[in-house]
């Protein structure tokens, strides 16, 4: 499996480039937002994208890479024990993992990322080789081959404030993400029934859009606890263009949704982009099949390369 540094250079972005300026773009509500022409790097969209703030269930982004690349079987059971409702107690939804339910890794994987479960996420990180320690130093280690260095990460959920980052930070986040078909499969997936002891249980999406029709996301989490607000990432293809969309501390249940709604109408009336980064992301896909072969080949789980920075 290709790591995500090599999946966000791969790309070809040598740095976000500075584009439309925020006094052309609609009034976003979220406290910090980020648009990105994910093909090109050009920033379309930009308000107090490096401020540092908690991010909230945005973590669980960064928890599925980890266990991805760590290539761990995902078909192996895992039980919610004693210790993952200890590290979720902050957790103020209501959740039917508890103690003593058996998934697979799959399961959970597929739990965090698209119902938000923090239990899920909790018990991954507990069962990642090493524990829990190890897991928060790949967390970080990670974000640090994706030039996030403005992000810090102390547990998998987001349920802790002192997971932080910027939204410049999220947007390579949201890139790396998007070379794991599962983490863009579970992601967007509108809602999954799982089988929790004898009986099948129906989990949503957290985020509404991905039930639209009219929308079509490749990638998406929301996040939220008090001292984060409402949190929405997404990469989304909009108006003849892929581009990621970050939305940092939302006031409001529908804030952020509404952002994005305004985002895209914004997009439709700039109008269809120039065919350049078309050409750019075609060139990067065969370029990361080309490395995915290799690694293959050589029986590499990793392949290193420098990971864009935000200027």
């Amino acid at each position: 499996m290709i790591r995500a540094a090599a999946l966000a250079a791969a790309l070809g972005w040598a740095a976000f480039m500075p584009g439309a300026h925020a006094g052309d773009a609609p009034k976003l509500k979220s406290a910090a937002a980020l648009i990105v022409d994910a093909e090109t790097g050009e920033v379309l969209y930009d308000k107090n994208a490096a401020a540092v703030v908690p991010i909230a269930s945005i973590t669980k982004l960064m928890t599925a890479v980890v266990v991805l690349d760590a290539g761990l079987p995902l078909d192996a059971p895992i039980e919610i024990t004693r210790e993952d409702l200890a590290n979720t107690r902050s957790a103020r939804s209501f959740t039917p993992l508890n103690r003593g339910i058996t998934l697979t890794r799959d399961d959970l994987l597929r739990l965090a990322l698209m119902a938000s479960q923090n239990r899920a996420a909790a018990a991954l990180g507990r069962a990642y080789p090493g524990g829990m320690e190890a897991f928060v130093q790949a967390m970080n280690d990670t974000a640090a081959e994706l030039g996030m260095n403005d992000t810090r990460f102390v547990e998998p959920t987001g349920l802790s404030s002192e997971n932080v980052s910027s939204a410049a930070d999220l947007a390579k986040l949201v890139i790396a993400a998007r070379g794991y078909p599962l983490i863009s499969e579970y992601s967007t997936a509108p809602s999954a029934e799982v089988r929790l002891g004898r009986r099948n249980v129906r989990f949503v999406n957290t985020n509404t859009l991905v039930r639209n029709a009219s929308w079509e996301i490749g990638i998406s989490k929301t996040g939220f606890i008090r001292r984060a607000g409402r949190c929405l990432v997404m990469e989304a293809s909009m108006s003849a263009r892929s581009v990621v969309i970050v939305l940092l501390d939302s006031v409001g249940k529908y804030t952020r949704i509404g952002d994005a709604n305004r985002i895209r109408k914004w997009l439709d009336e700039l109008g269809e982009p120039t065919p350049v980064g078309a050409t750019r992301m075609g060139a990067a896909a065969a370029r990361v099949a080309a490395r995915r072969q290799a690694a293959a080949a050589e029986g590499h789980i990793g392949i290193k390369l420098q990971a864009p920075t935000l200027r």
